[in-house]
């Protein structure tokens, strides 16, 4: 890592000639292997970006010029040549973020890891520029997944209406986003790809006009800034050029000297442009290049030489969901799926596998995926909409008004709910629950263990006339928990042998194991608790306030915002029901979490077992007007 290690900014590399510029390109996919291979992280598509980030930097002067990166997790090389050089907790608790992060570097303008929002950004800031008169560069690197998304469009267009306004656009094709990327667009990228005669004839050209004197090199210039004719001829890039954005390229993403020729004539053109670079994700690790799935898009920690995981993955919440879904297919001819460009992270790899003709990939859209997914229910099917709790948000109105509005039979499956961990705030699947109770007619499954994944699944897709949807966390998934009983809709945990308790305790989801941890801290203080986990948690079970009448305090515990929460439901329908009996509502608090373990998360933020028992001890020892030990010493005794 000789030359790695002097790199401290990204001046730096103005004083490596070409032959070192290889061999620094050399060690830092070197260094992401070994590193990225020890904390997991995005080591593919960082492998895929390292000439194509080298030029950037040699091109442009960060932070004064804007370099933006769409998504963020092609990220990882940026943060090396801008100092950042200590992976060693890559994406955990005060390591570095796996996303650009303003706390970390001012080289990071924006910290985004939502896909197809970079070209709004830029369209902002190049407007910005315009506005106060300065002469800063505004460029944005987008991979071509990130152009399945309508929001890259609607920014495009906004874009090629100022003809005269600087802004680079540097489109990262590599014919993926997680899977191969589909559609009309990556077609179309595909076609401008594999027509090299452009590129044929311009080398050849060039061979012959440097050799001839005065006029061969002014020649081969104005050949190669060719708006229209032969390179419509040759390659059919009009669709970028009809918009009114220059295009350059196709250029070859590791050729670092012509992407600095191709950057350097985007950064003298005084409008739009787009730098069509081709380049190949996990380039340079041969695991990564052989992996079809995804090349190491993202992984956890892997053994460097063979690829292999450290440590055997158990069975996991997707996995879970994924396997039902095939049972489903085989059993309803009705059942389709939907992804958002993301078919093996969210398990419909072998529902599709399974029944190829009716899944559906449409790109980064999860707006459209939504109104799609309510045509297909009005269609006479019942589509299963699988996506990343936080992604949802991004569908809302299309939820509301499209979906529930028209009381139309989607399902919803929301991966990765609740506290994420390492993928930082962003990630974090923490306001389904709270921005759907607004939603009218729509129900929400929490399951809490595999075993009600598959019944609560089951449940939603039999319900026709409004919208479900079923959440679950990440990761591995536990033993089961055993229900004891039932009360109306609800599943009873725990009871006391006398009937009654002091805490009607409501446990959401994932979080069971952790409630009758609580149950027990609580009864060493002599406190009785009654566990229930509603399983559905919208609408409130109607069971649920004659049953919180007869205890003396009401908890509530979920793996969401507190703000508008199940708690905050439970409260309504307690209030509407006209029981008065004290509730404390134990979530996550409003704000954004910082990167570190779904454990350190829940410890920094008080949602644990020893925590909540404290904080309900205290309140019935207020009630009874005594006090008591604290449950965390109480245990040790």
């Amino acid at each position: 890592m000789a030359l790695l290690t002097r790199i401290r900014g990204p001046r730096d590399l103005d004083r490596l000639g070409p032959e070192q510029l290889e061999q620094l390109a050399g060690e830092i996919r070197s260094f992401l292997v070994e590193e990225v291979s020890k904390t997991g992280g995005h080591l593919g598509p960082n492998l895929g970006v390292v000439e194509l980030t080298i030029a950037l930097h040699r091109v442009y002067d960060s932070p004064k010029d804007k370099v933006l990166f769409d998504t963020g997790h092609q990220s990882y090389v940026h943060k090396l040549l801008t100092g950042r050089q200590d992976f060693s907790r890559l994406k955990g608790k005060g390591g570095l973020s796996g996303y650009p992060s303003r706390a970390e570097s001012d080289h990071d303008i924006i910290e985004n890891s939502h896909a197809s929002t970079v070209l709004g950004w830029a369209d902002g800031l190049a407007k910005a520029n315009e506005v106060l008169d300065k002469d800063d560069h505004v460029v944005a690197v987008i991979g071509d997944g990130a152009l399945t998304g309508g929001m890259a469009w609607e920014a495009l267009n906004n874009i090629a209406a100022a003809k005269d306004r600087p802004l680079v656009i540097v489109v990262n094709d590599n014919e993926r986003s997680y899977a191969p990327t589909i559609g009309g667009l990556a077609n179309h990228l595909a076609t401008l790809r594999t027509t090299d005669g452009y590129e044929r004839f311009l080398a050849r050209g060039k061979e012959i006009l440097d050799r001839t004197p005065v006029v061969g090199r002014p020649l081969y210039d104005t050949l190669h800034g060719a708006k229209k004719g032969l390179k419509d001829f040759i390659a059919p890039q009009g669709m970028f050029e009809d918009l009114g954005l220059k295009y350059v390229g196709p250029i070859d993403g590791h050729d670092i000297g012509a992407l600095e020729s191709a950057l350097q004539r985007a950064k003298r053109f005084g409008g739009p442009v787009i730098v069509h670079c081709i380049t190949e994700k996990g380039r340079g690790y041969k695991p990564a290049e052989q992996d079809e799935a995804d090349h190491f898009h993202g992984i956890g920690p892997i053994h460097p030489d063979t690829g292999l995981p450290i440590a055997a993955a158990g069975m996991d919440w997707t996995s879970v969901f994924g396997e039902e879904m095939v049972k489903l297919g085989h059993e309803r001819a009705d059942i389709v799926a939907i992804t958002a460009a993301m078919l093996q992270p969210v398990g419909l790899e072998k529902f599709a596998k399974a029944f190829p003709d009716r899944v559906y990939d449409v790109g980064i859209a999860e707006q459209h995926g939504a109104v799609s997914a309510a045509g297909l229910a009005t269609g006479g099917v019942h589509p299963v909409f699988a996506v990343y709790a936080t992604f949802l948000n991004r569908a809302f109105d299309q939820v509301l008004m499209d979906v529930a509005l028209h009381r139309c039979g989607v399902t919803f499956v929301l991966d990765r709910a609740g506290i994420t961990g390492t993928d930082g705030a962003s990630h974090n699947g923490m306001w389904d629950m709270s921005i759907l109770q607004c939603v009218p007619g729509l129900r929400i499954a929490a399951p809490r263990d595999a075993d009600q994944v598959r019944a609560q699944l089951r449940e939603a897709v039999k319900v026709e006339d409004a919208p479900t949807v079923v959440r679950f966390s990440k990761g591995a998934v536990g033993p089961a928990v055993a229900a004891v009983g039932r009360v109306g809709g609800m599943d009873v945990l725990r009871r006391t042998e006398e009937g009654t308790a002091d805490v009607l305790l409501v446990s959401v989801g994932a979080l069971a194991p952790m409630c009758l941890d609580i149950a027990d801290l609580l009864n060493k203080q002599g406190i009785t608790t009654t566990v229930v986990d509603p399983r559905w948690v919208k609408p409130v079970d109607e069971a649920l306030a004659p049953l919180a009448e007869q205890h003396r305090v009401v908890v509530t515990v979920e793996d969401n915002s507190r703000v508008g929460g199940v708690g905050s439901a439970v409260a309504q329908a307690l209030r509407d029901a006209g029981v008065d009996v004290p509730l404390r509502d134990f979530g996550i608090p409003p704000r954004f979490l910082d990167h570190a373990s779904r454990k350190e998360v829940m410890a920094e933020i008080g949602l644990t077992a020893p925590d909540i028992a404290r904080q309900v001890t205290g309140l019935v020892a207020k009630l009874d007007g005594r006090l008591v030990d604290s449950p965390t010493e109480a245990a040790r005794d």
